[in-house]
């Protein structure tokens, strides 16, 4: 609840609740446009600057790295300036980045842009959850995170159609003009629309110069560390998912690119069902009960992939296990940010950020990994796949068993309820 001190955070009825859930979910979904909206004119953008196909694929990991390193910014900087300053700041470099892009004269000037464009981009993912666990905590910060996850599961698939349908009308230079303009439009609503939910009387001083101390605290914590690996290592397997599926459905299976845009649709279908089942009931179940079944569903999926590729048992489990995994990530995500932010919302800036890189991070480690075989076999994705969702859910088991502050908020909340009591402090 907030002091008579603390700014007016609270929803003026339902078209307030409604207006931040839009501009934070349109934050949280600046990745995905990112880095998927140019995905289809990459063969343009290799022709028209004169590039290799490994020349332009650095313009993605340039965007990736600044995502993942941005979020070490602009989480301290936000525990530091309050959320508004860094956020207008970060979309004011992704908006000018990426209308620098469309008229980028080479592909190593694009590259730097693009990794400004992801700095710029980080600000919008780290900030909007922080934002999220300064307003609710326990139950309450699930429910919003899975509503966020509704947008954020749907984004990564139609990013990639929608910039496909750009290229019918302009050039892959018009793309990021798109971008631009989603950039300068997520500028406004944050100006209009969101008012500073961390005011100055909570505030870490001391600037970048407290991330030191600050990040070691959260890892000295090992509640934190637990639903940090929990966190990172479920995402990190749908990241297994992504970057293998599509060689093992199509080259291994024989799928065409249409079904298995189908199967990809079904699969981020799961996902978002059943982030909103989580945020329906977990004002009932509590956040860590759901993060254990989720877990549990992502262990059981990945063995059961593994179990597959190793008897080469068919497409239909093999589709089913992959289903498992992904639609788990619908529960993983909301209720782990919910459960780490849980007791360090004095920080919640920094700690988003920690749980932000660490996705980032883990995700890109095991992309090489899948494919260590080639294009013959789905055996390494089986593995990665499988030791990820097993040791997510161990991390989950081993290191928050006990954890008080994830059943401060257990009890059964009124479910048109958003605001719950400020834990109390670690």
């Amino acid at each position: 609840m907030s002091s008579p001190s603390s700014p007016d955070t609270s929803p003026s009825g339902g078209g307030g609740r409604a207006r931040l859930v839009v501009i934070l979910g349109a934050l949280t979904a600046l990745g995905p446009l990112a880095n998927d909206a140019y995905l289809p004119a990459m063969p343009q953008i290799a022709e028209g600057l004169e590039a290799s196909a490994s020349a332009t694929q650095l313009t993605l990991t340039a965007c990736l790295l600044g995502l993942g390193i941005g979020q070490l910014i602009a989480g301290p900087l936000s525990d530091a300036l309050g959320r508004r300053r860094p956020l207008i700041a970060g979309l004011v470099l992704f908006a000018v980045t990426a209308a620098l892009c469309a008229v980028a004269p080479d592909i190593w000037t694009l590259v730097a842009l693009r990794a400004l464009q992801g700095l710029g981009g980080a600000t919008g993912i780290v900030i909007a959850a922080a934002v999220v666990r300064d307003r609710h905590s326990g139950a309450a910060a699930a429910r919003f995170f899975a509503m966020l996850m509704l947008i954020t599961g749907i984004a990564p698939v139609l990013a990639p159609v929608l910039g496909g349908q750009l290229l019918l009308v302009t050039s892959w230079g018009g793309i990021f003009v798109a971008l631009a303009v989603a950039g300068a439009l997520m500028l406004l609503g944050v100006a209009l629309g969101l008012p500073e939910t961390h005011p100055a009387e909570k505030r870490i001083s001391g600037g970048l110069k407290a991330t030191g101390p600050v990040f070691r605290r959260l890892l000295k914590d090992r509640a934190f560390v637990g639903y940090l690996l929990a966190c990172g290592l479920g995402f990190a397997a749908m990241f297994a998912y992504i970057s293998g599926s599509t060689f093992v459905l199509q080259s291994l299976h024989g799928m065409s690119p249409q079904m298995f845009s189908l199967v990809f649709a079904v699969n981020a279908l799961g996902l978002v069902i059943a982030a909103q089942v989580s945020g329906r009931i977990v004002h009932r179940t509590g956040p860590r009960a759901l993060l254990a079944t989720g877990l549990g569903v992502s262990a059981v999926g990945g063995l059961g992939l593994l179990a597959v590729v190793l008897t080469d048992a068919g497409l239909a489990p093999l589709l089913v296990a992959l289903f498992l995994v992904v639609s788990s990530v619908g529960l993983i995500m909301p209720n782990s940010f919910a459960l780490a932010l849980q007791n360090h919302g004095d920080v919640a800036g920094s700690a988003s950020a920690l749980l932000g890189l660490f996705q980032h991070l883990i995700g890109a480690a095991v992309v090489p990994l899948v494919g260590l075989a080639g294009e013959d076999t789905a055996v390494p994705m089986g593995i990665v796949i499988a030791a990820l969702g097993v040791g997510g859910f161990l991390s989950f088991a081993l290191l928050t068993r006990g954890d008080k502050a994830a059943g401060q908020d257990e009890a059964p909340v009124p479910s048109g309820s958003t605001d719950v009591p400020e834990p109390a402090r670690g």
